[in-house]
């Protein structure tokens, strides 16, 4: 005969749920790192700084603008942000919106990013503490990511096409890293690096081979990241669910449901012919739903680990079925034009110019601060964004 926990054994199950809930944000989500290296995003502005001056001097002044926008929504606490809101003259605005909006432009945006991602990455999988290894990878990353995406892309890549080909790059490096640490094949940062960087470029293979030659929505790129993450989500509750204690079990779990979703939503998405702004609107009243459950949670305080996962798995669920009823009618009440959506950005909601909006956050690879000053891997979401 099994023994109810007391409500003290209750509390430390809720607890333990929460905590993985947690877990699962910040490794599927990325969740915003408490202690960023700031350092690191002051480099990486400042050598897409240099990169945009060289382009605006070449006379490519669309393409820098947009890596002036780039820098000041990712590094905006950065010197080099408050030298990109110099530059950026108002009568570049308009040109800037059409690289941005554009699969090329996209493409090259987190060319230069990625690039100078593995700039950094690639010394810390070597093992070397030495900065100049890690400014000469700055150095050259972010040219090499830039012309490498820019040869690529040519002039008919589409925006659906684009997000196809980043998100494979970003799923992959998630992937290296959780694979890696189900495996256990090694313990050191240098494994952990090793394998975030092969899995980000087999994703990146993945995905070009996927979008080559093939008509991809905005809408449905959208939708396929999103199922990638809510499968992540609903595999770890299940993992809660049966009771898998062990963390090598529970990520497995969460691995393989965000592999399942974003395969589902892949085959799916295309019939569905959604918007990418309804995609977003569908999936904020999801996060809303989950939020929710969570709360109800504080109020209840169940004693088990399976009431505890179950309210937020169902909240959310229902959060997303009544997005998609709400907005049934969003697509055709939206001008012929909105079929990609517009308004929002890379942060789950946005406000700017007194307006909000929803958008598509996507995990990206940053280097966080560890014990005796060395850097790990870790991946960053970014939830709300504000500007005032």
């Amino acid at each position: 005969m099994t023994r109810r926990p007391d409500r003290a054994q209750g509390r430390a199950c809720l607890r333990r749920a929460l905590v993985w809930a947690a877990l699962c944000a910040a490794l599927v989500a990325g969740a915003p790192a408490r202690a960023a290296a700031q350092e690191t995003r002051a480099d990486t502005a400042a050598v897409l700084l240099r990169v945009a001056e060289q382009l605006e001097a070449e006379g490519r002044t669309a393409l820098a603008a947009a890596l002036l926008q780039a820098i000041l929504e990712r590094y905006g606490e950065t010197p080099a942000a408050a030298e990109a809101a110099r530059r950026r003259a108002p009568g570049r605005t308009a040109a800037a919106g059409e690289v941005t909006g554009s699969g090329r432009g996209e493409l090259m945006v987190w060319g230069t990013l990625y690039g100078l991602w593995l700039g950094a990455a690639v010394p810390a999988a070597a093992g070397t503490d030495e900065p100049e290894a890690y400014g000469l990878g700055l150095l050259l990353g972010g040219p090499a990511g830039f012309l490498a995406a820019r040869f690529y892309a040519g002039e008919g890549l589409t925006e659906g096409q684009a997000r196809a080909i980043t998100f494979g790059g970003t799923w992959g490096t998630w992937q290296g890293f959780g694979w890696r640490e189900v495996a256990d094949v090694g313990r050191t940062p240098e494994a952990t690096f090793t394998a975030m960087i092969a899995g980000g470029l087999t994703g990146l293979g993945i995905g070009a081979a996927l979008a080559h030659n093939r008509p991809i929505t905005p809408g449905t790129a959208t939708m396929v990241n999103f199922g990638a993450l809510w499968g992540s989500w609903y595999g770890l509750a299940a993992a809660i669910a049966a009771d898998l204690e062990g963390d090598d079990q529970r990520i497995t779990s969460t691995l393989i449901g965000g592999n399942l979703g974003l395969i589902a939503t892949a085959l799916a998405a295309p019939g569905w012919n959604l918007s990418r702004q309804r995609a977003r609107l569908i999936n904020v009243a999801g996060v809303a739903g989950l939020v929710s459950g969570f709360g109800v949670l504080l109020l209840l305080q169940p004693e088990d680990d399976n009431t505890a996962i179950l309210v937020p798995t169902l909240t959310s669920a229902v959060g997303l079925l009544a997005g998609a009823a709400w907005t049934r009618n969003y697509d055709r009440r939206s001008r012929p034009a909105g079929a990609g959506g517009s308004g929002g950005g890379e942060a789950l909601l946005e406000r700017r110019g007194g307006r909000w909006a929803a958008g598509e956050p996507r995990p990206v690879p940053v280097l966080l601060e560890a014990a005796a000053g060395r850097r790990v891997p870790g991946l960053r979401l970014d939830l709300v964004s504000a500007r005032f």
